[in-house]
């Protein structure tokens, strides 16, 4: 397994992999990894060539700060896991290499998005989408797995796509 921090960095081991005809598959995280995760990856593993799997705590898609703050930070013990169930690529970039410049992008998938958290969480969604696609399109992925327990999320993620 390979610890990757720059996007040119994978982009260029991705390459490779795309040259061989490889079908690469993406579990996009935010870290602090448990079984539900370990379970994504090894479904990933099994039915791709290529596993990436993202560790990063996207600052966009959080409301108040401080639940940013407080959120876990786990990189070395996420990396254990990923490597026992065969990830293939732990991408684990800075918030500058995601964000070198502010993502001014917005993302509406109404009444998906503007119910239920959104109705609480604004811009919440928006960050996750700004997030999402811009892993879609560093990592091009010709399969992506997302945990199940936030259905909203979900809703809204298939929207985007």
């Amino acid at each position: 397994m390979k610890l990757i921090h720059t996007i040119e960095d994978l982009q260029r081991n991705l390459t490779e992999a795309r040259a061989k005809g490889e079908k690469i598959g993406l579990v996009p995280t935010m870290g602090a990894l448990h079984e539900g995760h370990a379970s994504l990856v090894r479904r990933c593993v099994a039915e791709n060539d290529v596993t990436v799997v993202s560790v990063f705590l996207n600052p966009t898609q959080f409301n108040d700060k401080k639940d940013l703050e407080k959120y876990p930070r786990t990189l070395d013990a996420d990396c254990v896991l990923l490597e026992s169930v065969g990830a293939d690529f732990v991408f684990a970039p800075s918030v500058e290499e995601m964000y070198p410049e502010p993502d001014s992008r917005k993302f509406s998938y109404p009444p998906v998005d503007t119910v239920m958290e959104g109705a609480f969480r604004p811009g919440h969604f928006n960050g996750v989408c700004q997030i999402v696609s811009k892993l879609f399109a560093i990592v091009e992925p010709g399969r992506a797995y997302f945990g199940e327990k936030d259905f909203q999320q979900i809703a809204v993620i298939r929207a985007m796509v």
